[in-house]
């Protein structure tokens, strides 16, 4: 009995999985066990990006912490936030190029793989379990329906699943980047400030925690009577607090700003995908500013699409609550490997 219990461990040793999901303020690196179909975690942690040279010394020190599990990793996946290009990529807001070959050669890994990082949790959303997700519209899904996931945090990551014959295959977007549209006065006048302070503005440049710091310094005239400074790399979180508790006039029209432009980018994105299966908001933002998604506005921005107003109704938006649905997703990929 006790043999086989042996082979049993040994076996779930050497499917062991190393999972990274690289970000441009944080990055999470775990260990999972080979499970069907969710991979189960055994040890993960967060490290500052930026605090790194590169990927592999960050990989090293995380090893270094779980040297007894090192040989018996049997494929890597890494969530990297910017295009992939094959086995490379160039992250957009972190100084780094990552190259899987090299990765792989570094620690003797017979198969790594990269992905976008809003396509790596995208491989978590079929998974997600009830209570890792909030529901801001029940909708009506439709069961052939594709699914769209969006995620505003340092950047903004969108990325789709479209359902083939019941399967739901990711896809990366590098939608971020596209051009803002504004919709409303005051997101004309944040426009035209914009485009006079960076010449072109992408979406990112607004929905994203730098976009709410952008929105910040165009609202306010002079001080802002919160005492925040939006250069400051803590300011989009101080930001929605100062708003959400109502202490600074300008800081809540900027939140506001920030919550319908949000809210008509995933309507947008819903439209692109007929993600008539849902639409599942993710990234660090979201989960922390639950009562503002609900409070009405952003879905009323998501909804306004004339005339398809009612196809919106039907469409599913829920928030991701699990605060490693990225790395999670690059599990499942390299499970898949």
């Amino acid at each position: 009995m006790k043999e086989n219990e042996a082979n049993v461990n040994d076996k779930r040793r050497s499917r062991m999985l190393l999972a990274g999901d690289i970000g441009g303020t944080k990055t999470l690196l775990g260990l999972f066990d080979c499970a069907s179909p969710r991979p189960e975690p055994i040890a993960t942690d967060s490290f500052p990006t930026l605090e790194y040279d590169d990927l592999s010394a960050m990989i090293a020190a995380f090893l270094q912490q779980h040297e007894s599990r090192r040989e018996s990793i049997s494929a890597a996946c890494f969530g990297v936030a910017g295009p992939v290009i094959g086995d490379t990529a160039e992250l957009t807001n972190v100084p780094w190029r990552v190259d899987a070959r090299r990765v792989a050669e570094a620690f003797r890994l017979k198969r790594t793989a990269l992905l976008n990082d809003l396509q790596a949790m995208a491989y978590a959303v079929p998974l997600l379990r009830p209570s890792e997700i909030h529901v801001l519209q029940t909708g009506a899904p439709k069961p052939g329906g594709n699914i769209a996931v969006i995620a505003a945090g340092t950047g903004l990551g969108q990325a789709l699943l479209h359902n083939v014959n019941g399967r739901f295959l990711p896809s990366p977007t590098e939608a971020g980047h596209a051009d803002f549209c504004a919709r409303t006065e005051r997101e004309i006048v944040l426009l035209r400030e914009l485009t006079a302070r960076f010449g072109r503005v992408e979406v990112e440049r607004v929905v994203s925690g730098r976009g709410l710091s952008n929105i910040h310094r165009v609202v306010h005239d002079g001080t802002c009577a919160a005492g925040i400074d939006p250069d400051d790399l803590e300011s989009p979180a101080a930001i929605s607090t100062a708003a959400l508790e109502r202490r600074c006039a300008e800081c809540v029209e900027a939140f506001d700003i920030f919550i319908e432009a949000y809210g008509a980018e995933a309507g947008n994105l819903a439209l692109r995908a007929m993600a008539t299966a849902g639409v599942f908001l993710g990234g660090g933002i979201a989960p922390k500013i639950l009562d503002a998604l609900g409070g009405g506005a952003f879905m009323r921005a998501f909804r306004a699409k004339t005339p398809l107003e009612p196809l919106l109704e039907a469409v599913p938006v829920n928030v991701i609550l699990n605060a490693e649905a990225g790395l999670l997703g690059a599990a499942v990929f390299a499970a898949a490997q």
